[in-house]
């Protein structure tokens, strides 16, 4: 069977199945929310002024970034389980989360006194952001490999990678609410640092538990 042929009958077959797949796909998000919360409360929480940073931008904005990574990274990975989607022009809004935190970050450099810079960008929590982002991006990773061996992905490194990238925003997210640090420059480092953890981890394990 040519590859073209053996693709358009996998398409076939996920389009017989869309609906439990697209549920399953739902279901996973819930369940690796869940298991994220459940880490996230039970290991660190939020931080002690909460509610009072809840009222400032910069706070407020790290939730902005992580939750659009996680809402492009679930439509690409959804397209990428399923062969023939279009995935290229998903694969574009990738640069959405980027973009947002390549203007925040020029935007402090521009208010932030240069002196200070580096100060900002280390912050005090490198150590617990570089821990916990994987530490609680792991069970939601786990959730979304298994649903991935519901569909047909032809590219199971790929779709892992983005598997890691879904689990890490998800685990940002909340990692966020406990993190003191809200420099754009902290962010677009360490964060961004952490999530490639589990986008590395998830190419892996994708090449082995996602092939078919």
């Amino acid at each position: 069977m040519q590859t073209n042929d053996l693709i358009k009958a996998l398409k076939a077959d996920a389009a017989k199945q869309s609906t439990p797949l697209g549920y399953a796909w739902w279901m996973a998000i819930a369940a690796a929310t869940i298991v994220s919360a459940v880490v996230f409360f039970v290991l660190i929480g939020p931080r002690p002024d909460f509610a009072a940073a809840a009222h400032t931008f910069r706070f407020l904005f790290k939730f902005v970034v992580t939750f659009v990574l996680a809402v492009v990274a679930f439509a690409l990975l959804r397209a990428l389980s399923r062969p023939g989607s279009d995935v290229r022009r998903m694969a574009h809004w990738l640069v959405l989360g980027p973009v947002l935190v390549g203007a925040a970050v020029v935007t402090e450099l521009f208010v932030v006194p240069s002196e200070q810079w580096g100060m900002v960008w280390w912050g005090k929590n490198i150590y617990v952001c570089l821990t916990f982002i994987p530490l609680i991006g792991l069970g939601p990773l786990a959730v979304i490999l298994a649903t991935l061996r519901h569909g047909a992905p032809t590219r199971p490194g790929l779709a892992g990678a983005v598997a890691g990238l879904l689990a890490g925003s998800i685990a940002a997210t909340f990692y966020a609410a406990h993190c003191t640090d809200d420099s754009p420059l902290f962010v677009a480092t360490w964060y961004s640092i952490a999530i490639a953890g589990l986008v590395f981890l998830g190419t892996i394990l994708g090449r082995r538990v996602v092939r078919w």
